[in-house]
């Protein structure tokens, strides 16, 4: 994603938010499977509240996506420098990471956060969003790779380890140099 237009990506961004609001009963039907797993399991009242995806929440989702889609592209730009005495001139400007991981507990929406920011800046995203989101999170990165795909951005810019459990987040924990 980093050889991506500012243009490209906002282009993405506004399929992935396009897509989540066409598949929002795909998306709410797979959180209910959560939902009831959490209610099975006991998590609590409040981190069920936080695990929830109705109508308006898929909604809010697609409008933050958009939101990031809006915001000015930080890659390219100069954020300080100065001229040295031998007159060169030395910038300091913002580059992508490159991949960007995230691990996170029972917060789908942060799954979609996180890899609409990581897009926006020019990095991927592996995303790690922990068993009681596990439907929700699955649906959730489906939708927005086949969105990507079909915005013609490779759809390995945003990917997740969930279906490694545990191992999953180790390997992610320990791939500095890559993540």
């Amino acid at each position: 994603t980093a050889a991506l237009t500012s243009d490209d990506k906002a282009r993405a961004l506004e399929a992935i938010a396009v897509a989540l609001e066409a598949d929002a009963p795909r998306i709410i039907a797979a959180n209910a499977l959560d939902i009831a797993q959490g209610e099975e399991n006991g998590i609590g009242a409040s981190l069920i509240d936080r695990l929830r995806l109705d109508d308006v929440r898929v909604a809010a989702l697609a409008a933050a996506v958009r939101q990031v889609a809006a915001l000015p592209d930080p890659v390219g730009r100069v954020v300080g420098g100065h001229r040295m005495p031998n007159g060169v001139a030395l910038e300091q400007v913002r580059v992508p990471f490159g991949v960007v991981g995230a691990i996170y507990e029972a917060r789908p929406n942060v799954t979609v956060d996180i890899a609409a920011l990581a897009l926006r800046s020019g990095n991927a995203a592996v995303l790690r969003g922990g068993s009681a989101a596990r439907e929700s999170n699955t649906v959730l990165v489906e939708i927005m790779r086949e969105a990507l795909q079909r915005s013609g951005v490779t759809p390995e810019a945003i990917q997740t380890v969930d279906d490694f459990g545990r191992e999953g987040a180790s390997a992610l924990m320990h791939g500095r140099g890559f993540i």
